[in-house]
């Protein structure tokens, strides 16, 4: 132990990762056994070992290695293990960077709906899309985990296994759209692991791919009925890991339909996908991606964003009282700071699309949860796809109380809303959660904010007055429509 030890740090490994290495070096395995065997068996006047230091030795190496197994799983946790990146989310990506993308197929169902969804994000050879294809496929019996890296120009061999045979399927598909789009290429993996460390592997892959933003099926899938049915219950788990250790933004995909059509049809078919914007960094992370999908020249983008209305309940500075550790006042001011920064990126992508008929951008003021629900609830069946945040992080008064009522909080109360079994909607929805250099909390920390350093840099930036029910909009883009609590823009 204490030779590989030194030995690592010498090579400026971290301690903990060289400490661990050292343990599973001084492990005794099948081969130290067959030697051990090979030492007492010999002839007595070439023996090595006698029968009671023979059983000494084995008892010690069992011990050892009994004893090594629970030390390294309690110390190391490699998806925490992560270097904290500033350009890991769409927001801070650069617009003509190539973007990569780490999809997630347990199985072939999940194919046509991310095959969609990609189509759609506006594939081209100025805005280049890398997409790693992870099939995960549950390890059973005592085989030994692996990933596999397939080769998309290989020759084509008889599939024997059914692991294969999906896996064919899968990598077809995913090529046939590579060969008909511009501006995208596929890389095939399948990896053959057990559930319970599947999203340490999803997490150690967009790590060493430097991925800004990995997909994943939602664990319902759509049932003959309409309703939502769970088609395995585990893969939620594996949902909620990912969401908690990831090095990049994360997207969960609910697929109710955006998976019904072939690609000719898709491309022959205007698509329609609303962004639902309430606030905060994961907000922010869905307009951005979505921003992105409105350059493909079949699609339209309409962002809706909720804001107080006239009758809303302010939040209140308390200087006494303390939630959890932190103040009322401060939790007003994280508020009010992410508003400023809604603001401002609002006014942006408002100014950035003057001119494109394409974009409709629209205010709605909403005074409570029941409002809230009323007003998604009219959207439905209007659109092909919402985009929506996640809403870790962000406070918000109007959707507080709807967190109350999650039937799956990984997608936070909007995107549970719109994924509920009670649903009429048929329209698939995509969560998306930004990543902030750490796990999410009740704090809110976000790449592009650190709240405590940069506000007062954000005080000297030129930003767009807050607006309420009544008030005149900063900007007057387009034709504007007022009815009743919304304001609509066509930019």
């Amino acid at each position: 132990v204490a030779g590989t030890l030194l030995i690592a740090l010498y090579y400026k490994m971290p301690f903990r990762e060289a400490f661990v290495l050292a343990l599973l070096m001084n492990t005794k395995g099948l081969t130290e056994m067959v030697v051990l065997n090979v030492g007492k068996d010999q002839k007595k006047s070439k023996q090595v070992l006698d029968d009671q230091l023979f059983a000494t030795m084995v008892v010690v190496a069992v011990l050892v290695t009994g004893m090594i197994t629970p030390i390294v799983v309690a110390i190391y946790k490699p998806a925490r293990g992560f270097i904290t990146h500033k350009r890991r989310t769409i927001q801070r990506s650069t617009r003509s960077a190539e973007l990569r993308v780490l999809t997630c197929i347990h199985t072939t169902r999940n194919v046509p709906s991310v095959i969609n969804l990609l189509e759609i994000s506006n594939l081209t050879k100025k805005f280049h899309i890398a997409v790693y294809v992870l099939q995960l496929v549950e390890l059973t019996g005592r085989a030994s985990a692996m990933l596999i890296v397939h080769n998309t120009h290989r020759v084509g061999k008889p599939a024997i296994y059914k692991t294969q045979v999906q896996s064919e399927q899968i990598i077809n598909s995913f090529e046939n759209l590579q060969q008909h789009v511009t501006g995208l290429s596929i890389h095939p993996l399948t990896a053959i692991i057990p559930y319970s460390t599947m999203h340490e592997d999803i997490c150690n892959l967009a790590e060493d791919e430097r991925v800004t933003f990995i997909i994943l099926p939602f664990h319902k899938q759509q049932a003959v009925d309409g309703g939502m049915e769970a088609t395995n219950p585990v893969l939620r788990n594996i949902n909620q890991n990912v969401l908690a250790n990831a090095p990049c933004s994360v997207g969960i995909l609910i697929d109710r339909g955006l998976g019904g059509l072939t690609r000719v049809a898709v491309s022959q078919i205007s698509r329609n996908i609303a962004v639902l914007f309430f606030g905060g960094p994961d907000d922010r992370e869905a307009l951005s991606y979505a921003w992105r999908m409105a350059r493909h020249p079949d699609v339209s983008l309409t962002v809706f964003r909720f804001l107080p209305g006239e009758d809303a309940v302010k939040p209140k500075r308390n200087y006494d009282n303390f939630t959890n550790g932190r103040s009322n006042l401060n939790i007003v001011t994280e508020t009010e700071t992410e508003r400023l920064y809604d603001d401002k990126y609002i006014t942006d992508f408002r100014l950035q699309n003057v001119s494109d008929e394409t974009i409709v951008y629209t205010e709605k003021f909403i005074n409570n949860a029941e409002e809230t629900v009323v007003a998604v609830r009219s959207m439905e069946n209007i659109h092909d796809l919402y985009i929506v945040g996640r809403g870790q992080g962000m406070i918000s008064l109007h959707i507080a109380s709807l967190n109350d009522w999650s039937e799956c909080p990984e997608l936070g109360a909007i995107g549970d809303l719109l994924a509920s079994s009670d649903s009429a909607t048929t329209i698939s929805v995509l969560v998306v959660q930004q990543y902030v250099g750490g796990s999410h909390g009740d704090g809110l920390r976000t790449p592009d904010s650190q709240l405590t350093n940069n506000y007062d840099n954000l005080q000297n930036d030129t930003l767009p007055p807050s607006t309420s029910k009544g008030d005149s909009s900063p900007f007057h883009l387009g034709r504007i429509n007022n009815n009743n609590n919304n304001k609509s823009w066509n930019l």
